[in-house]
């Protein structure tokens, strides 16, 4: 009797241990589901850095001796925010198709794709990363000062890792580019 390897706990190691139906016709993720969601998480995105940037820039700024105008600080905040649009969406971009090359933790349950918690979790925090480093680099640029820009990046983690897992959520539950 021959020997049929086991499955591992946490998902297969390799394709050969994969099921059968997930190998044999994977779903096709299209490029427009990655620019869509690209664009519906800078918008939001976006505006979380727009607040935080304003309110650290405001608030937190004067504590490192940089006083700023309520206009000076809604000016450095609005940089920030639209410049890390253009930045970020090419980063979430790039970051959306690598992770759908990877298909570690998809599966496909009743002819839909599915995303496992764990995929979910790793992509938050993989992204957080990278998109952390970004806004700190730019609140750094267009304010001069590393303290604030590292306040902006750190207050920033615990809001977008909030916001990105619900937006991978709800993504994770739409069929729009999604071919089976």
């Amino acid at each position: 009797m021959k020997d049929h390897p086991e499955h591992p706990v946490f998902g297969p190691e390799t394709a050969a241990l994969a099921p059968a139906a997930v190998l044999a016709n994977p779903p096709e993720i299209r490029v427009w589901r990655s620019v869509a969601k690209a664009i519906s998480w800078r918008a939001i995105g976006s505006l979380d850095t727009l607040l935080l940037s304003y309110l650290m820039i405001s608030y937190i700024g004067p504590f490192f001796g940089l006083e700023h105008s309520p206009g000076e600080a809604v000016q450095a905040a609005t940089y920030i925010a639209v410049t890390e649009i253009v930045t970020k969406i090419l980063f979430y971009y790039f970051h959306e198709r690598f992770w759908e090359w990877v298909r570690w933790g998809t599966s496909v349950v009743g002819g839909r794709r599915r995303e496992s918690l764990r995929r979910t979790t790793t992509k938050t925090f993989s992204f957080r990363t990278i998109a952390t480093l970004d806004t700190i680099l730019l609140a750094w640029f267009f304010t001069g000062s590393v303290e604030t820009a590292l306040s902006i990046g750190g207050l920033e983690i615990f809001t977008k890792l909030a916001l990105y897992f619900l937006h991978e959520r709800i993504w994770g539950r739409l069929p729009f580019g999604i071919v089976h």
